[in-house]
């Protein structure tokens, strides 16, 4: 596996990173349906992918990845595993405090799952930055992607769309089976934009019901929304490097207390 990862290392080794780095990555995901074509694990990939080429390049130590995220409106397909979210949130902590204990001041928690994981982990990392006098920043590749999706064609984010699979195709390619997907584009529904680069006024999110999600099915055969066959290992590359270059940026900031 590339990259530092804190499992593969022994109580000594931690011991002696802590004497120079007090830096720690966190890859946290879902699994969860991703479409006919894609697998249950593709959030969780994303989040660790980008970590592990970040730590290439850096020596940040990354914690163990987390697969299991907030998923309740894709139980509607086999396999999903949803977590409810207060216990993401005191496992989150849990996590912070006892890396924290031995000396881990600066968390980078890398969310692969999208706006769904984003309220419990703000709700953890305040209380861990308060009650442990440490530093947590979220990175969410939807919101730290904003300045290049546009630039690369891709479309609104939805569900296993071709973001996704475009970064699956450049890291995975093995796991997805393309032929097999099929498109759904997103329809615009007034006052309601889940996309962080939407400018159009909106409410807030909340995850679809799965009445909702077997209206998807039973209108396209699948449960995704987006255009998957416009996804690129070409552009998967560049949206991933982006990405890659993004985290390293917000490692140097906190190294240097700029965060």
């Amino acid at each position: 596996m590339p990259g530092l990862w804190l499992q593969n290392f022994k109580w000594i080794d931690v011991q002696e990173y802590l004497k120079k780095d007090d830096r720690i990555i966190i890859p946290w995901g879902s699994t969860e349906q991703h479409g006919r074509f894609a697998p249950l694990g593709t959030d969780t990939y994303s989040a660790i992918s980008i970590a592990e080429d970040a730590s290439s390049r850096t020596g940040v130590l990354i914690a163990p990845p987390v697969w299991y995220g907030w998923s309740p409106h894709h139980l509607v397909a086999p396999g999903t595993v949803s977590v409810r979210p207060e216990v993401l949130a005191e496992m989150l902590y849990d996590v912070i405090k006892s890396l924290a204990k031995h000396g881990f001041k600066k968390f980078v928690v890398i969310n692969g799952h999208r706006i769904v994981n984003i309220p419990w982990m703000q709700i953890a990392a305040e209380r861990a930055q308060r009650e442990l006098g440490v530093r947590v920043v979220i990175f969410d590749p939807a919101y730290m992607s904003k300045e290049i999706v546009d630039r690369l064609g891709f479309g609104p984010v939805g569900h296993a769309e071709e973001i996704e699979i475009s970064q699956m195709l450049y890291k995975y390619p093995e796991l997805v089976e393309l032929s097999m997907a099929r498109d759904n584009p997103p329809k615009d529904k007034p006052l309601y934009h889940v996309d962080p680069r939407s400018p159009k006024d909106t409410l807030c999110y909340v995850p679809s019901t799965e009445r909702d999600m077997r209206a998807i099915y039973e209108a396209t055969g699948d449960y995704i929304t987006g255009r998957p066959t416009k996804a690129s290992k070409e552009k998967g590359r560049e949206y991933h490097e982006y990405l890659v270059k993004r985290l390293i940026e917000v490692l140097d900031a906190l190294k240097q207390g700029l965060l």
